[in-house]
């Protein structure tokens, strides 16, 4: 493996070197946003989507929220992610859904239906096997992040639910079916259980996860201030590109320097 990366760095930068001895200028084309299976993202008008963030499936942004720099919201498994109200996802952060559960296909309420794929739910033939569609507790593993709502930098969260007015730390990872309910603060680097409930009002951290204790009036407020502070720097953030993209201009620029780009 060793041998692998440093041939596979070798090449790289040898193609590097040879495309800037050539004279040629680089430029990329990176999709914030991407349809996968006929479902594609939903965001408001004031929701800001980083350009280097990728934002697939079936996603719905809510007014002012906000993904941020490398950030990955993946909805490709058939099941939604709801970003809410003024809630962000900070950078490298990576939110999904699980494609099912293990064993859940006795759990399934729609198992002997004649035909479930029709209308998208129950259970489904994935190699040649029944794969049920729902977690172990009857729920569907859809991904819930409610309003005002702050996800630290490379922090990982898959099929969950997160409350309002949740600040989840650097780093944090909720798993499959657990529940953060609404003034909770997760300490950076806290791992939350499958199926685990946190209840409302508390500082928790750890891993696995415990209490730390209750929060006060003051520390519930800046939940909703940090979140309200993510607003206003994402619009600032905003302002700087165009619903289309700015890669035309880096384009542009390069041509009136008589130089010819090629997309990298």
């Amino acid at each position: 493996m060793a041998t692998r990366a440093i041939v596979g760095r070798g090449l790289r930068e040898t193609g590097a070197a040879l495309k800037n001895a050539s004279g040629l200028e680089v430029f990329t084309r990176h999709r914030p946003k991407m349809a996968f299976l006929n479902q594609k993202p939903f965001q408001t008008n004031d929701t800001f989507i980083a350009p280097t963030a990728s934002v697939i499936g079936n996603v719905t942004n809510w007014d002012e929220s906000s993904v941020w720099y490398n950030a990955v919201v993946r909805a490709d498994s058939g099941f939604p992610i709801n970003i809410g109200f003024l809630s962000n996802v900070q950078e490298g952060a990576v939110v999904t859904t699980l494609s099912c559960a293990k064993n859940a296909v006795e759990s399934d309420p729609l198992k002997n239906v004649a035909d479930p794929n029709a209308t998208g739910e129950g259970v489904v033939a994935a190699g040649g096997g029944g794969v049920g569609k729902v977690l172990e507790t009857g729920f569907p593993p859809v991904t819930h992040i409610g309003h005002y709502c702050s996800i630290g930098s490379g922090s990982v969260l898959v099929s969950c639910r997160v409350d309002d007015f949740v600040d989840v730390g650097d780093k944090c990872t909720i798993l499959e079916g657990a529940w953060v309910e609404s003034h909770v603060i997760l300490e950076p680097g806290s791992v939350v259980p499958p199926y685990t409930r946190i209840p409302s009002g508390g500082r928790w951290g750890g891993n696995p996860i415990k209490f730390l204790g209750e929060l006060g009036d003051g520390a519930k407020d800046g939940i909703k201030q940090k979140a309200i502070g993510r607003g206003v720097m994402a619009k600032e953030h905003a302002v700087e590109f165009l619903p289309v993209g700015s890669t035309y201009l880096h384009l542009e620029d390069l041509e009136r320097e008589g130089k010819t780009a090629i997309q990298g």
